[in-house]
């Protein structure tokens, strides 16, 4: 087995995008995935990622309480790009109710990601060297810090983050002139998308759980610098 010497810092920070993607692809062969939440900065990703490799492996988590829009592009990513994201999922809303009582995210939201999401992207990450993400430095202050490839002490693995220096007005002339397929809902005011129940329209991510001091849903930790 090959030992994965990771690049200068400074090197990888230099790298497009692209080539993040591809030096990702070429160290990891068969064990790097993208995280894809269906958000503009996926829709760029897939673009770019599958360009590079048609059969790029890709995963997505259902809670069971995303947007009808989330679902409905997920069907049109498989179709256009003629793959299958690999599903990883938490308990249906029936039997989360059913253990756990109505509505878990107001009354313990940390229990409700650790089982909805935290749990299930442990499962997805599982056998891979590396994952990607649409994590940008703009997002948030939790986000100021990413890399474009670091180490991910909270998964042991690395973490590879392509479009860490890109701003939101790139991913939208990327997607515009590319005409891709994108969450209709950023068209409606929402920024960024998660549940139903914690999302709300607003710049950044101050529209994910509004009304608390919660900005991340516990799959990103705040990144170190570098």
């Amino acid at each position: 087995m090959t030992t994965f010497t990771p690049p200068d810092p400074a090197v990888v920070e230099a790298m497009s995008a692209e080539d993040v993607l591809r030096f990702c692809l070429e160290s990891f062969p068969g064990k790097v995935a993208l995280a894809c939440s269906f958000q503009k900065e996926e829709t760029v990703l897939l673009d770019m990622l599958f360009a590079l490799d048609p059969s790029a492996r890709v995963f997505a988590i259902d809670t069971h309480y995303l947007f009808p829009e989330t679902y409905e592009l997920w069907r049109q990513v498989e179709q256009r790009y003629g793959t299958k994201v690999e599903l990883f999922e938490g308990p249906s809303a029936a039997q989360l109710t059913e253990t756990h009582g109505e509505q878990l995210w107001d009354r313990e939201p940390d229990l409700y990601l650790a089982i909805a999401k935290v749990e299930p992207l442990a499962r997805a990450l599982g056998g891979l060297g590396a994952w990607i993400t649409g994590v940008r430095r703009e997002q948030s202050p939790t986000r100021a810090n990413a890399p474009k490839l670091g180490w991910d002490t909270a998964h042991e693995l690395w973490k590879a983050n392509p479009l860490a220096d890109w701003s939101d007005e790139r991913c939208w002339a990327y997607i515009r002139e590319r005409e891709l397929p994108y969450n209709p809902l950023h068209d409606d005011g929402y920024e960024s998308i998660g549940d139903t129940h914690s999302t709300q329209r607003g710049a950044g991510r101050e529209g994910r759980w509004a009304g608390t001091d919660r900005t991340e849903c516990g799959l990103h930790v705040e990144e170190p610098s570098s």
